[in-house]
């Protein structure tokens, strides 16, 4: 059997890591994250397929591909987090987990970033550490798979 799969969705505007504000985001770039993300997984044997656009339906389409082809999901939805019922449904409508990463905090910047539409139905939620919060996220959504023994995608 060949290595146990995960999603990496990065959403609107993560293709502009790197360049755009970096005092809130840092410079490092979405190559950058998807590297932490798919070094992280080869340890505890994952493989790792990376996807990012700026495309509600298009991050729709993959969460749903998700059921099936992966174990579990690392996403940033980034503005997405605050607005998107279709994202959140498609979350709640796979089973499996999903942790949700923020690379700020957002719950320390603008009110309307307070408030998550997916954090409900995800298995957890990393803000705030930068791109090493990448790596807590796939290791928490690596620790939740292990444990609910859902390692069979």
């Amino acid at each position: 059997m060949g290595k146990k799969r995960l999603f990496l969705i990065n959403g609107p505007n993560l293709n502009m890591l790197g360049k755009r504000e970096p005092d809130t985001y840092g410079h490092e770039t979405l190559e950058d994250v998807t590297k932490v993300v798919k070094d992280t997984a080869w340890e505890h044997g994952y493989e790792v397929e990376a996807f990012q656009s700026n495309h509600e339906g298009d991050l729709v389409d993959k969460v749903q591909l998700a059921e099936g082809e992966a174990a579990g999901i690392v996403i940033n939805p980034a503005a997405y987090t605050h607005t998107s019922i279709a994202l959140r449904d498609a979350v709640s409508a796979i089973n499996p987990p999903v942790v949700e990463i923020h690379i700020s905090n957002v719950h320390n910047r603008e009110s309307f970033r307070h408030t998550s539409m997916l954090a409900p139905v995800c298995a957890g939620q990393v803000v705030g550490f930068g791109i090493d919060g990448y790596r807590l996220a796939t290791l928490g959504v690596i620790q939740k798979i292990e444990r609910e023994g859902r390692n069979d995608s």
